[in-house]
């Protein structure tokens, strides 16, 4: 069987980030052989290679939170991959959802585990947090730990200043206003004890169902 078109180090090791493909966060970092990328791609699940017991090893068949793989990528030069994920559970063997909760401040590192590695992330787990500064944000303290009603409202409020932005403002006025609906629509989602990502699921499959059906259908045979 001919190796997959992937440049493999000289133990025969290519190195893995698993992403989650929703969220874009960086989940863990291992290595797979061309065994564990072909399991990968056979399986949907990902699939490494062990350095320290010398075999191959499928995330989460212990812990039960196996990572399905939705696809795999790779980069320009074919000598790194990418497993594109539906984490199912914390990736890390410390619990945490992701490997990479540490930050490099100078010469010393810290936890940062309460200051999620995406935008989206961090706006949610602000409007989350119970320690919440009343100054220094750019958002004013009212639109934090709304109740759905009031949510709404704002909700309503700032699409509509859209609306009009988008018809007959300025592009500046335009983002403005775009990224004020956008912080609104997660304090209404907080309101509600919705995470993001039960959104990000839903947008995933509604454009799955659209490539769906963006196919066109299969002939039965040539028409007379």
């Amino acid at each position: 069987m001919p190796t997959l078109p992937l440049k493999f180090d000289s133990l025969g090791l290519v190195p893995v980030i698993v992403q989650d493909h929703l969220t874009g966060e960086i989940r863990m970092f291992a290595f797979a052989t061309d065994a564990a990328v072909r399991k990968t791609v056979e399986t949907g699940s990902a699939t490494f290679w062990s350095r320290s017991r010398g075999e191959l090893w499928q995330k989460g068949r212990a812990s039960g939170y196996e990572t399905p793989v939705v696809r795999v990528l790779a980069d320009c030069d074919a000598d790194c991959v990418i497993y594109s994920s539906e984490p199912n559970g914390p990736s890390c063997h410390s619990g945490a959802p992701s490997c990479f909760f540490q930050a490099l401040d100078g010469e010393r590192l810290w936890q940062a585990s309460e200051q999620p590695q995406t935008l989206l992330a961090s706006l949610e787990a602000t409007i989350a947090s119970p320690k919440r500064s009343s100054g220094g944000g750019s958002q004013p303290p009212r639109a934090i730990g709304s109740a759905p009603s009031d949510a709404a409202s704002r909700i309503v409020e700032e699409a509509g200043a859209l609306a009009r932005a988008l018809n007959t403002e300025s592009d500046d006025r335009v983002v403005s206003e775009a990224a004020e609906t956008i912080y609104q629509l997660l304090v209404g989602l907080r309101s509600r004890s919705i995470a993001l990502r039960r959104v990000l699921v839903e947008l995933a499959r509604r454009r799955g169902r659209a490539s769906t059906d963006d196919k066109p259908a299969k002939s039965d045979g040539p028409r007379t």
